[in-house]
């Protein structure tokens, strides 16, 4: 009796178990499977108070209601209010609402536009609505003319998109240096501009960097203008403008942080560290020069000590020593012999810069020029050219200014040719002065301009490279 007491005590202690354990299942919150497809699809308006592109619109506050929840993200520069507004609406968000409170009173009978850009997102994914724009009107009617067009920087012909599309009402010359402009609109990529919801009529247009002054008031500033006023209809064309800066900013000296470190290590061998123009050891048989460069400015240059000379020390007479006005680098000028060895001696007490450093010893830097079959030979026919504009043919490798040649015939060759992937250029010289030059807004001279060519010129060694450019 006891054993089968015993069994039956433990069938039920263990149906108590399972019991316990299937209430623990059935009260466990139910998790949904992970994954699924990702959320593309951007926030979507589904009501606006006032109602979007409503007339003789009277309020200051505008809420705008979306199909989920949303966030503004970075609104300062991505809100355009046009007309420009003297002070900023106030954007706040909450759940699926956007509420904007505008702090200026509104002009009579005027289409108001609040362009978004892409600052509205949903919360999961951030998905934008791209080009969201907001309008109304405090007149009867909507303005929905249009202008668009184009703004490309005259010196390189590459895009500046920082920049943006100003119209002013006031078409006076000197509006531009005084007020802000009426109405703004950013660049886009590809250097387009577009304006939405214009009056028609005339204005003044230009492109200028978006900074807060909104005026030219520095002609270091990038800057464009339009020879004429634009008379803005539902029949406008498209205006290219050329963009340049009539004076470059000046460098400011660069901080001599390193120098003082150098000067607490005192403990340290003070010995001048350079390095130089050549190329794998080789001397480039095209460049008249050889340079010697240094971190730290020199104090103390004495050519007399500084030798070229052939193999067998042999002082060379048909060179001259230069040194540049930044003190951090001379030249070896010279016609080089091709593929031929050469030897430069520096001695120990030629050279000190600014923190008593000097050569370690007397130092010998030899190397050899290169040859002819480093080299390739190239040929350019161009098609379309117009030589009365003056072309000048710029060559560059990645951002730097490697060459200018003047063009004065369809067929421009030349045997020895640095091997690399070159991009071409085609300044129009107006002044024929083989150099760009940039425009004047008070003289009404625009900049000159330049061309970024659609073929490439690359040059490989002991190659005929000949290539065809027609001129659009």
């Amino acid at each position: 009796m006891i054993v089968r007491k015993s069994i039956f005590q433990n069938i039920v202690l263990f149906l108590f178990f399972i019991i316990a354990i299937l209430s623990q299942i059935g009260c466990a919150n139910i998790i949904p499977p992970s994954g699924g497809a990702k959320d593309t699809i951007p926030p979507k308006l589904i009501n606006a108070v006032p109602k979007d592109s409503s007339l003789n619109f009277k309020s200051n506050k505008i809420v705008l209601t979306f199909d989920e929840y949303v966030e503004v993200k970075d609104i300062s520069n991505n809100l355009v209010v046009s007309p420009l507004p003297k002070n900023n609406p106030i954007v706040d968000y909450k759940l699926k609402t956007v509420t904007i409170k505008l702090k200026d009173s509104l002009e009579a009978n005027t289409t108001y536009a609040l362009d978004f850009g892409n600052s509205i997102v949903d919360v999961n994914e951030y998905n934008p609505a791209k080009n969201f724009m907001y309008v109304f009107s405090t007149g009867n009617t909507l303005d929905n003319n249009t202008f668009s067009g184009k703004i490309i920087m005259a010196e390189t012909g590459t895009i500046d998109s920082s920049l943006i599309a100003v119209l002013y009402k006031n078409i006076a010359d000197t509006a531009v240096l005084k007020e802000k402009p009426k109405y703004i609109a950013k660049l886009n990529g590809d250097g387009s501009f577009h304006f939405h919801h214009l009056p028609e009529g005339s204005f003044a247009l230009f492109a200028m960097p978006n900074d807060y002054s909104k005026k030219y008031d520095d002609s270091t500033k990038i800057f464009a203008f339009a020879d004429s006023s634009i008379h803005v209809s539902n029949k406008t064309k498209p205006v290219t403008l050329y963009a340049y800066q009539e004076a470059k900013k000046q460098e400011k000296a660069k901080s001599s942080s390193n120098n003082s470190k150098a000067k607490k290590n005192d403990d340290k061998p003070k010995y001048i560290k350079y390095t130089t123009s050549l190329e794998a050891g080789k001397q480039d048989i095209l460049s008249n020069q050889l340079a010697i460069k240094f971190t730290i400015p020199l104090t103390f240059f004495d050519s007399t000590k500084i030798l070229l000379t052939d193999t067998n020390y042999q002082n060379l007479t048909n060179y001259t020593i230069e040194k540049d006005s930044t003190n951090t680098q001379f030249f070896i000028k010279t016609t080089w012999k091709e593929n031929t060895p050469y030897k430069l001696l520096m001695f120990k007490n030629a050279l000190k810069d600014s923190i008593g450093n000097t050569l370690a010893k007397n130092d010998t830097l030899q190397f050899w020029t290169k040859q002819s079959a480093d080299y390739g030979s190239i040929k350019i026919r161009f098609n379309n050219l117009d030589t009365t504009k003056h072309p000048v043919l710029l060559i560059y490798k990645q951002t730097e200014l490697i060459e200018s040649i003047k063009i004065v015939q369809r067929d421009f060759s030349r045997n020895l040719f640095k091997p690399g992937e070159y991009e071409l250029k085609i300044l129009f010289d107006k002044n024929n002065n083989g150099v760009w030059d940039a425009g004047n807004y008070s003289k009404k001279l625009q900049p000159e301009i330049v061309y970024i060519l659609d073929k490439k010129l690359s040059i490989r060694a002991s190659w005929d490279n000949e290539t065809e450019i027609t001129i659009q």
